[in-house]
């Protein structure tokens, strides 16, 4: 399994760590994509292919989602299976995603900036964490690349795009 993620940037190191500390448990064997810059891509997957990397976790950062579409092209052309932090990514042709709902994320933003605009101090609302997940499926994306997602898992999808 590769993860892709922007090598300058804090958020993409965390995802890491926690998918390399978990995946001795599952079985996988986690290689690291490491983007330090726009022009690397298309080496970074090559590198993954060489790598022996069968599937690819994109992790949503600002170096990552600049350059979305590319990487949305370069998992089909090397017919690699990739999962998206972003339901946005699925939405522009990427394969699947899994990740808090858009749309609850926006509700609880707006309640937060509500409360601000009405005088409450933002230290003193307390962080949330996402409670709403869904899992975001691109069958068009599938086919283009050779894959048959089982029933079982098309069953647990919260959106299919056909």
């Amino acid at each position: 399994m590769g993860i892709l993620f922007d090598a300058n940037g804090p958020g993409g190191v965390g995802h890491v760590r926690e998918s390399e500390s978990i995946a001795p448990a599952l079985g996988l064997r986690i290689e690291r994509l490491e983007l330090s810059s726009p022009e690397n891509l298309e080496k970074t997957f090559q590198a993954a292919i060489t790598r022996g990397v069968e599937a690819v976790i994109v992790v949503n950062t600002a170096l990552i989602v600049g350059h979305n579409a590319r990487i949305i092209k370069l998992a089909a052309q090397t017919r690699l299976p990739a999962m998206y932090t972003s339901s946005s990514s699925v939405a522009a042709g990427g394969l699947m995603s899994f990740s808090d709902d858009p749309g609850d994320r926006a509700k609880r933003v707006a309640d937060y900036v509500d409360k601000i605009l009405k005088g409450t101090h933002p230290a003193d609302l307390p962080v949330q964490q996402p409670t709403k997940f869904e899992l975001v499926i691109n069958l068009k994306t599938a086919k283009q690349i050779g894959l048959t997602i089982p029933p079982n898992v098309l069953a647990r999808a919260d959106r299919v795009i056909r």
